[in-house]
């Protein structure tokens, strides 16, 4: 249960603070500035959490990076949907945190995306949204899968590492499709966008369910490829 409840924590802190830097600073041409914060917000989310929860949940916090490092072997089957979750409660948590913030601040867009992700970026193209999240997904797990193999020593820079991919990989997608790569983060604030009024964000929330899983699954196969010994 400790595992549940540190994934839990881990996620709603990813989601919380990350989709919370981008409602206030803003994520859009005109505030270029707002990409790189934003991204940076979510690479020390995961930085904070891998050195806090690591060493209780291996800090997944993201069902696709789950579902990757149990095709890897690397997890029990027993703890997969428990993981995933405990994950998506996190997430609607931390939006649910945003949204009191925002509300009751009296921001006007408070109960507007919530940080949710869109294809506005890519001009709601459903396939360019599906390439960009795959790809980006693809490089992010990769990155785990290197990072956290027994078989090679990164030391205690694991989190740090991971963190910075995080960052590296919004930095593309923030103005293209906002940057899912994690279908937890994902689905909270999509859902309660929609239960304050703006439906908008569930059209497309799919991809961004769909698109990370695919992404990290071609990750945990191409790395077992690439790391074998034939």
């Amino acid at each position: 249960m400790k595992k549940y409840v540190a994934e839990f924590i881990g996620t709603a802190v990813l989601t919380g603070v990350g989709c919370g830097t981008a409602m206030t600073v803003g994520c859009d041409a005109a505030s270029g500035s707002g990409y790189l914060i934003t991204a940076i917000a979510f690479g020390l989310s995961i930085v904070a959490m891998a050195y806090s929860i690591g060493n209780i949940s291996g800090c997944h916090i993201n069902p696709a990076v789950t579902i990757s490092l149990w095709m890897r072997g690397r997890m029990e089957s027993s703890d997969v949907a428990g993981y995933i979750i405990a994950q998506i409660l996190g997430a609607f948590a931390g939006s649910a945190i945003n949204l009191a913030i925002f509300a009751s601040s009296g921001v006007t867009d408070a109960t507007g995306g919530l940080g949710a992700n869109g294809l506005a970026g890519v001009n709601g193209s459903v396939v360019a949204g599906l390439i960009v999240e795959i790809v980006l997904t693809f490089i992010f797990i990769l990155c785990i899968l290197g990072v956290t193999d027994e078989k090679f020593s990164h030391g205690s820079f694991g989190g740090l590492v991971i963190g910075l991919a995080l960052v590296f990989v919004h930095l593309m997608g923030i103005g293209l499709t906002g940057t899912s790569v994690n279908p937890a983060r994902s689905i909270a604030p999509a859902v309660l966008a929609a239960c304050t009024g703006n439906a908008a964000p569930l059209a497309s929330l799919w991809v961004f369910i769909v698109a990370p899983i695919v992404g990290g699954a071609l990750a945990a196969v191409v790395y077992g490829y690439l790391s074998s010994d034939n």
